[in-house]
Formats: C-alpha cells, structure tokens, sequence
C-alpha cells in the first residue's frame, strides 16, 4: 500500500471510530483499542516454521482461554530467555543465537501473545509479562534478553515480580513512555478526545496504571539487577532518547549507543558485546 492509499485508510478508520464515539462511545473504544493491541504480523505456521525454530524443542503452556508457544535450544544449567518485540516472533533471535550458544547456555525463546504460533488477538504489556513469570517459572533463567517492546516487558516484569534468581537482562531498542506509543497511534488515525480519554480510561480500569506510570524508565527504577541497554541512534520506530531515558533510571547499567543499525540491532559487534556482559566475570 503507497503513502497515500495508506493515509487516506487510516484517516477513514479513524472518521468510523470518531462517528461512533458519539452514538456508541464504549463501543468506539473497544474498537479503537482492538485496532491497536492487535498485530497485524508476526505469526508463524506449523508447516512453514523458520528453520531455526524446526531445529528446537517446542513447548505450549496454557494461560487461562489461551496458550503460548516456546521453543528451547539445551545446554547446560546456565539459562537464557529470549522475548521478541511487537509483530515479531521467536525466530527474530536467529543470528544472536550462535553468539550464546558458544557459551553452552541452554536457550528458550517465547512467541509473545497473538504472535508466532501463541494464541490470542489482543498483546499488551501485562499479558505479556505473566507469560514471562509462567516461562521463568518453568525453564529458570539466569538471565533475560527482550527487543523493542518485549524488552520493555522485560523490565515491567522484574518490576513488578523483582524474581532474584535472575542475573543480568539486556534490552536492546526498548520505548519508555507508552504515552508517546498512544498518542502516535491516536495522531495517526486523528481520533477525538472522546476516544483517547477512554483509552487512557481504559488502561487504568484494566491495568491499574496510568499512562504515566506505565513507563519503562520508571519500571527500570526499582532495578537492582545488572543491565545492559543498547539503542541505535538511527532508529526510526523507537527513538534513541527513549533509550536514554531508561538508562538514566536504572542503577546498574551500561548504555551502549550504536549507529547504522535502526530498530532490528541485528550487529555482530552487538552480539559480541551481549554475550561477553552476560559470561565474563568482571562484569
């Protein structure tokens, strides 16, 4: 779809959702919210899985209505949880796998809810997080390594869970304020203030946090674990200062800045690094 064909659905998308705000605004909110929580990418097949995925052991717990899929890779009781980002998927992590399993670490990556093969329409931060508990639970990692927003789902589960069995988490190209994420999606659509204040509404009906506290820098705050942030001063989807706000919150942490790579941070370099902060002792 072309710049303007794109721009010209959404703004109808958004004059739909603002017609019915005015007729049926809870029901305009359950709209807008379901166009926003749900991804459009990232799923995965059973008969068409990425190599890289067919080679591991697969797992599918359920939660409640839904399941969620992992994937493991088995070394020895040295333990890494992988969590991909948004309209991704387990397999996002094949070229950083070589780099941990020189290590001999057992490895475990996850398909976030409605993504890879995981059940489910709707992703939100929370959701997400309790996969993670279920998955720490089960396959007891020392270490943790999100991307994007499931990085800053990294941080809102040590947060809130503050698991000690955990050593080191690294989270690479991760946003901090959800309110820039909504009001992104709330400008793009050109939805009216009836609309966002219900959605703001909605997240502390169902999630009992603000928008304001619902922020990876203040997630990161309550952190004694070791930390390592990099973020690309080139990314586009998630802008480097959010990087930076992180950083600035989190006690114990290093900041690494990379140039070139935008939001994927796929880099031989940066896995170098990544895997060097996880196993070598002086860190």
């Amino acid at each position: 779809m072309n710049k303007s064909l794109y721009f010209i659905f959404t703004k109808s998308i958004g004059l739909y959702i603002n017609t019915l705000s005015y007729l049926f605004p809870k029901k305009a909110t359950q709209l807008a919210y379901a166009l926003f929580s749900e991804p459009r990418k990232g799923r995965l097949s059973k008969n068409k899985l990425p190599e890289i995925l067919s080679t591991a052991q697969s797992e599918t717990f359920q939660i409640r209505d839904n399941y969620f899929q992992t994937y493991s890779w088995k070394g020895n009781e040295n333990t890494i949880l992988l969590v991909h980002g948004w309209e991704s998927n387990a397999s996002r992590w094949e070229l950083l796998l070589p780099y941990l399993q020189k290590s001999g670490s057992t490895i475990v990556a996850i398909d976030g809810p409605a993504h890879g093969l995981s059940s489910g329409k709707e992703f939100n931060i929370p959701q997400y997080a309790e996969i993670i508990r279920i998955a720490v639970e089960k396959f007891k990692p020392q270490y943790l390594i999100g991307h994007s927003i499931g990085g800053k789902t990294c941080l809102y589960y040590q947060s809130i869970y503050q698991n000690d069995t955990l050593k080191k988490m690294v989270v690479l190209g991760a946003p901090s304020d959800f309110k820039i994420i909504l009001n992104n999606y709330i400008e793009l659509l050109s939805l009216n203030t009836t609309i966002s204040k219900s959605l703001e509404a909605y997240y502390l009906n169902n999630f009992n946090l603000s928008l304001e506290q619902f922020s990876a820098k203040l997630f990161a705050s309550k952190l004694n674990i070791k930390g390592l942030i990099a973020h690309d001063s080139d990314d586009t989807v998630v802008l480097f200062e959010e990087g930076e706000k992180i950083a600035e919150a989190w006690k114990n942490v290093i900041f690494i800045k990379t140039k070139g790579l935008g939001h994927s941070m796929h880099d031989d370099e940066l896995y170098k690094k990544v895997s060097r902060f996880l196993f070598e002792s002086d860190n």
